[in-house]
């Protein structure tokens, strides 16, 4: 193998808050399957939505230093509420890697909608953040935009609850004023939040265009791959290393369910 192809084998560097991103990765497997992975889930500090911009800025930095130490070739801020609070910062202190982060879908949605009317479901520190306001001016400011902050979403999703009945009612709680407002787009404005995916649909029918923001980011990092001259050509074993702060049994268990037969699957909880 040359230089060049070792550069090129590098693997991409993933974190989360805690398994939402795993939902980016999904699509990043669709057009990357030749990528080795590094994935980074913070489960012992979930959820990210409720802490200040401060505290994201020291998880996130701390983060980026465990994967820039595994020799990633550039890193995807899997998280709405992380990349809100410190891409920003992230970009600027690590010039020399590249970083891609979650777009607010509010651009789509203003397109998409026929009423004029928009439900964006996210976490405080999404809605609160520059690039959620600075999106929404840009792209809406002719929409009516109704935004509800989804609490206890992300807790239900990191114990294996998406599916459950105690998800359905807080859904509910959430999307029914939303419909009820007469929205025709619904932007999941949370990594989280597709793994809802079931129960949403129950409640908000097939009548309301639901945007998950994870497609537009997996192919803002093949651009960035193919434009850097880093995709990975090797047909070799492709290896996937998750990490997790916390509890790596919920994600282990969703990436089984994945049906990844052609990779190699390393598990392993950090101890700080």
């Amino acid at each position: 193998m040359t230089l060049e192809d070792k550069s090129k084998n590098r693997p991409i560097g993933i974190f989360d808050s805690g398994v939402g991103g795993l939902s980016v990765l999904k699509e990043i497997i669709k057009l990357l399957p030749n990528e080795n992975i590094i994935y980074f889930a913070d489960n012992a500090n979930c959820p990210y939505g409720k802490k200040s911009c401060d505290e994201i800025i020291v998880l996130s930095d701390k983060i980026v230093r465990f994967l820039i130490k595994k020799n990633v070739k550039i890193i995807v801020v899997a998280c709405n509420t992380a990349t809100a609070a410190s891409i920003q910062y992230l970009r600027n202190k690590y010039n020399s890697i590249s970083f891609v982060g979650m777009e607010p879908a509010v651009k789509p949605a203003a397109i998409n909608s026929k009423s004029g009317k928009i439900g964006i479901l996210a976490t405080k520190g999404t809605l609160e953040g520059r690039l959620f306001k600075e999106t929404s001016k840009k792209f809406a400011s002719d929409k009516d935009v109704i935004i509800r902050i989804g609490d206890g979403l992300v807790e239900l999703v990191e114990a294996g609850k998406s599916d459950s009945t105690e998800s359905f009612e807080l859904l509910k709680q959430y999307l029914l004023p939303m419909l009820e407002s007469g929205i025709d787009q619904l932007v999941l404005g949370c990594t989280h939040y597709p793994f809802l995916i079931n129960n949403i649909k129950k409640i908000v029918g097939s009548s309301i265009n639901i945007i998950d923001p994870a497609f537009p980011v997996a192919k803002r990092l093949k651009d960035l791959l193919q434009e850097g001259n880093l995709l990975n050509s090797k047909n070799e074993k492709i290896i996937y290393n998750f990490y997790s702060s916390g509890n790596v049994n919920i994600m282990e268990s969703m990436v089984n369910g994945f049906n990844m037969n052609n990779c190699y699957l390393n598990f392993e909880k950090l101890i700080n």
